[in-house]
């Protein structure tokens, strides 16, 4: 017998000796893995039971679909069935369907691909009320005032039209070509205008601009993914001209990526400070710090807030209260402490669910209960208008009793929002009825549009500052809107403007709407803020000792 076979017969030996310990540890290496995968699926459902339910939904629809009395349509039974089952969880889980998915997402993406205008219909013809800087239209040659007639082979103008059919025309895919018929109403002359689609912003920074020599103001209206982008380069702007106290306004800014509310709220706290913090049943406490060093954590600053002012505008506005780092003025801000992750669909759509709660620095959640219903908590607003809160009677309680510390020692409340250190109510003693209705009517954007067309080449400004000094001709624009009213409604609006605060009110608002054709939003809020009473007040604190007293500052 050779070596080898000696060899051969020994490892078979050793074999038959090893085998059943080989197989008892696989044995128990398998049970203890079945007990492992028994307590980490303990709470998910078995395949068949998902199969199951899904059969058991699409059984119930084709049902319908075969013998119901009428026809219906199976895509609104869907979005019913989903709806019912998002019915009894909290008023910020949402389902998106697919045809909405791409508008929202737009809007929080901070961009899209088109053409880079603004129109407004007026008397069934699109008029460009604004072209972006440095666009694609606006390096073809398109101005304000311009009138859209075609859109490639479709026809634009006439009755019918309507904002979606236009905005769906000129989107595109980046690089691609349009072609457009434009109308100039001074001489009704027609030309055609070739454009390269690109991606074309949608600005989150509605205005950056010196309040006065020494004070910036940003206004941001939501939080996208170039929020933060915009911010920085409005502060590093705003501090070359000047600016060592900031105020920024977050009224009615709805929220957006708590990112974005994170990295601005870094650069007034600094220092690796606690922005934010966030934890549900299901998610893990995940904290949000500033930068080591922020742009702007030493000069004063003033966040102005609202009912409107939510989600990631309170995580701003909570982290500023909480560290004592400015002072926040307005009204209690909307309350809402939830934060949702958008989920895709096979079919496009998205369900925007809630995931986990946020907490401010100190420990609290502002997130107002919901325990009455999604229609009253939907109706919070008319019930804060009611009470007066809005208008000059803060009586708010605070929905948590819970006591949290700022970290001086200043007592703040959760639930129920983030509840200002200076109270500014509406300011209604200037705005009748009548004339509300008047700014907001179309009687008076089709005037003001007729009025900058028929004076489109008088208006040659350098800037905002320039208009704002050398256009004083309200009363002409004032009489021309009057000239166009007719009957009782010119009676009613005359009579209104007798009252002189009203009246300069009137003109000031005429004044800046032309401004915004001319300069966009930043035009338009130069203009109003003189007669902001909240942006007043605020520079009033700002100047003055009571600042540093409320933030117990030295």
């Amino acid at each position: 017998m050779s070596f080898r076979q000696m060899d051969a017969n020994s490892s078979r030996e050793k074999w038959r000796v090893w085998t059943p310990l080989f197989f008892s540890l696989v044995l128990i290496g398998g049970m203890i893995l079945g007990f492992n995968l028994r307590d980490t699926l303990r709470n998910k459902r078995d395949i068949g039971t998902i199969v199951e339910r899904n059969d058991r939904l699409e059984e119930i629809i084709d049902l319908v679909n075969e013998k119901y009395v009428d026809t219906v349509n199976s895509n609104h039974l869907y979005k019913d069935a989903v709806s019912g089952i998002l019915k009894s969880l909290d008023p910020h889980t949402v389902y998106i369907p697919a045809e909405d998915l791409q508008s929202v997402n737009d809007d929080l993406d901070g961009g899209f691909s088109g053409i880079g205008v603004e129109f407004s219909i007026l008397r069934d013809t699109i008029g460009i009320t604004s072209v972006i800087e440095n666009g694609p239209a606006s390096h073809s040659g398109i101005h304000t005032g311009d009138q859209l007639i075609k859109v490639g082979d479709s026809i634009v103008a006439g009755n019918g039209i309507n904002s979606e059919r236009i905005i769906h025309l000129l989107k595109g895919k980046q690089r691609s070509k349009v072609l457009v018929t434009l109308r100039m109403p001074e001489n009704n002359s027609f030309r055609e205008v070739p454009i390269i689609r690109d991606i074309i912003p949608i600005y989150s920074v509605d205005a950056s601009l010196m309040i006065d020599n020494a004070t910036g103001y940003i206004k941001i209206n939501r939080f996208s993914a170039t929020t933060y982008k915009e911010f920085a380069s409005a502060l590093d702007d705003l501090k070359k001209k000047g600016a060592k106290q900031m105020v920024i306004d977050l009224r009615e800014n709805p929220g957006g990526y708590l990112d974005a509310a994170n990295s601005i709220a870094g650069d007034f706290l600094g220092d690796n400070k606690l922005v934010v913090y966030t934890k549900g049943t299901h998610t893990i406490k995940t904290e949000y710090r500033a930068n080591e060093e922020g742009a702007f954590t030493a000069g004063k600053l003033i966040v102005l807030v609202d009912e409107g002012s939510a989600s990631a505008s309170e995580i701003l506005a909570g982290s500023i209260q909480d560290w004592d780092r400015g002072v926040i003025m307005g009204r209690r801000t909307y309350g809402k402490g939830l934060v949702q992750e958008q989920y895709e669909m096979p079919d496009g759509a998205a369900l925007r669910l809630t995931i986990a709660k946020y907490y401010t620095p100190s420990g609290r959640c502002i997130q107002r209960s919901f325990a009455n219903g999604k229609a009253a908590y939907r109706e919070d607003y008319e019930k804060r208008f009611e009470t007066g809160e809005l208008i000059g009677f803060d009586t708010t309680t605070n929905a948590d009793t819970v006591k949290f510390y700022t970290s001086r020692n200043r007592v703040v409340y959760g639930g129920g929002g983030i509840k200002p250190d200076v109270y500014v109510p509406y300011d209604t003693s200037r705005i009748s009825s009548v004339i509300t209705e008047v700014l907001n009517s179309d009687e008076l954007k089709i005037a003001l549009w007729d009025y900058f067309i028929q004076n489109r080449n008088s208006f040659k400004f350098k800037d905002i500052k320039d208009f704002e000094e050398n256009f004083d001709e309200s009363d002409d624009v004032k009489d021309f809107f009057l000239s166009e009213l007719k009957g009782d409604t010119r009676r009613l609006v005359v009579k209104a403007l007798q009252k002189r605060t009203a009246f300069a009110y009137f003109n000031l608002h005429l004044k800046a709407r032309l401004a915004r054709y001319l300069f966009r939003d930043n035009g338009y809020y130069a203009i109003t803020m003189k007669d902001d009473n909240m942006v007043k007040k605020a520079l009033t604190l700002i100047h003055s000792n009571e600042y540093s007293k409320l933030i117990k500052r030295k």
